[in-house]
């Protein structure tokens, strides 16, 4: 049995997020930073006064860092990783080196975080074909997104966790394999997946497939801090929308070969063909910090889900036992524990209302739509859950 850390032992690292004080319930959307993460940004500004102009050999080391620990979070210790600002970032770049002239259609979900939703919405207005799957029910997703691949597909993007449900998608292997036979490219977006349940791409048959996420949630990682995972595959796609980073190293084509045929723009080998320009590198100066800091705490994979699997189940449980009628709020009671990642989705037509109660009784939280979203963090006490819980209670006393 994995043995959980002490979240009171843990809390005594994030003294400038007072998490021992507040309830944090924002697990799911902005992690607190533990101590560390501020001696890295300070790091970050002493190299740039030593070092001035030169300082960027120690701020790549930084990045380098950073891809060493999506590495280990993919269970992939070869991965090539690209980094990026914002996970929209990446997409885009990665949209922008597909052929959708000669593969003008792309498959998605009514599921997906804004990033995706509308680019590719606007892309639809521009004259792709964009063909939206409904996201529920997640049981079958997978099948039904590949019902819909065929020859003129470019890509399908799905996520590997609902951002408004925490239902965990499963049958992506199948999902890749048919992806694989018909030449489309498979985006999965990992970001409500990584930090609170394992992925490992070999077991989950996801070897093939383009992998998005950040470190913005259950990282603890902040902002700026957001990969894009290049399969194999890809050597040779040229991004249309690019920065100079990308011309840096092994070129392809080689720039020394001028006959006709050859592309004046070449690219870098790999993910380096998907980097982008001259950046902000304090994010990855605090990310390097953090990420030695959950190795230092032993919060690997396997344990951040033990400890989610043990909170989520404290709130569900609690909410339960507040007995509320299920017009007012209710929850997926049918899919086990096993099927959800780090957060507790509530249903309820009141849930921005319910939402406002709870920020009126000290509680953070947050909601989408008809989903009041619970996102308990390795550093909060149980006493601190069932207190969230027993203000939502009283939230939902007031609603009439």
């Amino acid at each position: 049995m994995t043995r959980l850390p002490d979240p009171a032992a843990l809390a005594a690292h994030y003294s400038r997020f007072a998490v021992a004080e507040r309830l944090l319930l924002t697990g799911h959307s902005h992690q607190a930073w533990p101590d560390v993460a501020r001696e890295g940004q300070v790091q970050a500004y002493d190299d740039a006064a030593l070092a001035v102009d030169t300082k960027w050999e120690r701020a790549f080391a930084k990045a380098e860092a950073v891809r060493s620990g999506v590495r280990a979070l993919l269970g992939e210790a070869d991965a090539d990783v690209a980094l990026g600002a914002s996970t929209h970032e990446l997409l885009v770049r990665l949209l922008s080196a597909l052929d959708l002239q000669a593969r003008p259609r792309l498959v998605t979900t009514d599921g997906e975080f804004h990033s995706a939703r509308r680019q590719l919405d606007r892309l639809g207005e521009a004259g792709v074909e964009v063909v939206t799957v409904p996201a529920a029910p997640v049981t079958d997703l997978a099948d039904r997104l590949a019902a819909q691949l065929d020859d003129r597909t470019a890509a399908v993007v799905v996520s590997s966790v609902m951002y408004e449900t925490a239902h965990l998608v499963p049958g992506l292997d199948a999902l890749a394999r048919r992806a694989e036979r018909h030449g489309v490219e498979l985006v999965v977006d990992a970001y409500h997946h990584l930090g609170v349940a394992p992925l490992d791409l070999a077991e989950t048959g996801l070897t093939g497939a383009w992998v998005l996420g950040g470190g913005y949630k259950y990282l603890q990682l902040g902002e700026g801090n957001c990969f894009l995972r290049v399969p194999g595959h890809a050597e040779g796609l040229r991004p249309l929308v690019t920065g100079w980073y990308a011309e840096s190293g092994d070129l392809q084509p080689d720039p020394t070969d001028t006959s006709a045929d050859t592309p004046a723009v070449a690219y870098a080998r790999g993910a380096a063909a998907f980097a982008g320009a001259s950046y902000d590198p304090t994010s990855h100066y605090r990310a390097a910090a953090v990420l030695d800091f959950f190795a230092d705490q032993g919060l690997t994979p396997p344990v951040l889900r033990g400890v989610s699997l043990h909170q989520r189940g404290l709130l569900a449980a609690a909410v339960d036992d507040l007995d509320l009628p299920e017009d007012v709020l209710t929850r997926d009671r049918e899919t086990p524990a096993a099927g959800f990642a780090g957060f507790l989705s509530l249903r309820s037509p009141y849930a921005a209302r319910l939402s406002r109660g709870l920020a009126e009784r000290g509680v953070h939280a947050d909601s989408r739509g008809e989903h009041l979203r619970l996102g308990p963090a390795p550093y909060l006490r149980d006493d601190q859950l069932l207190a969230a819980v027993a203000a939502l209670g009283e939230a939902a006393l007031a609603l009439h």
